[in-house]
């Protein structure tokens, strides 16, 4: 690592090395690096990608990336505004990418596939929120919109807020999203308690809870499978 990359040898160097066995053969710093192309005077572009990646030593990894900003990335050396932007773009990119994959079997009586199509842009957030989706007859989406942003404490979310904004959409039904920055899923008691209260507003108006489905690290719950709904 502490070579400059003319040092090294060419096979080992990651654009060349892309070149004559693909990328797929590409670490994830290597991958990195092609498309950071240019390290610091002090190290070399694979050491400026590990440090992006792995800023602890040992934890990190790809999945890092989604968490910076572009101010914090501009604090690591070799990293200045330009660079800061592409990697802000090619996680937007992938986030993208998840999205329209899971876009296709999604439908709104699946939670498995609910969450899958979020979830690239629930479960990176660094503080909770609260998605409402509305529906029509058919369970088709016709809009979804934040209601709360920040430490989402559920019990001063009001049925109403919620109720007000699916009846401006005419919906028949709404399911409610929100993730948990901890990454495990599992639901308080108080996120249980007030999706029953909920649940019954709804019954009175005419529109039906089908689900509360909370995000967490490539796992979520839905609180209508776990019969709570």
């Amino acid at each position: 690592m502490n070579q400059t990359m003319k040092e090294l040898l060419e096979e080992e160097r990651p654009y060349e090395k892309c070149g004559r066995f693909g990328a797929k053969s590409l670490t994830d710093i290597e991958l990195l690096a092609v498309l950071l192309r240019s390290g610091t005077k002090g190290g070399n572009v694979l050491e400026t990608a590990k440090k992006i990646l792995y800023p602890s030593g040992r934890e990190g990894g790809l999945t890092r990336l989604p968490s910076y900003s572009q101010d914090a990335l501009m604090k690591i050396p070799g990293i200045g505004k330009v660079k800061a932007i592409q990697i802000l773009c090619l996680c937007e990119m992938a986030r993208r990418i998840a999205k329209e994959k899971a876009k296709e079997p999604l439908s709104f009586d699946r939670p498995e596939t609910i969450a899958s199509y979020y979830m690239e842009d629930m479960r990176h957030l660094k503080q909770e929120e609260l998605k409402l989706l509305m529906l029509n007859t058919k369970s088709k989406l016709l809009g979804e919109t934040r209601i709360s942003k920040g430490t989402v404490n559920m019990s001063v979310i009001s049925p109403r807020e919620l109720f007000i904004e699916a009846l401006q959409k005419d919906a028949v039904s709404i399911i409610l999203l929100h993730n948990h920055p901890s990454g495990d899923p599992e639901p308080s008691r108080e996120d249980i308690l007030v999706t029953k209260k909920i649940a019954k507003a709804g019954e009175l108006i005419g529109i039906t809870l089908m689900d509360h489905i909370i995000i967490g690290d490539q796992s979520y719950v839905s609180l209508a499978e776990k019969g709570w709904v």
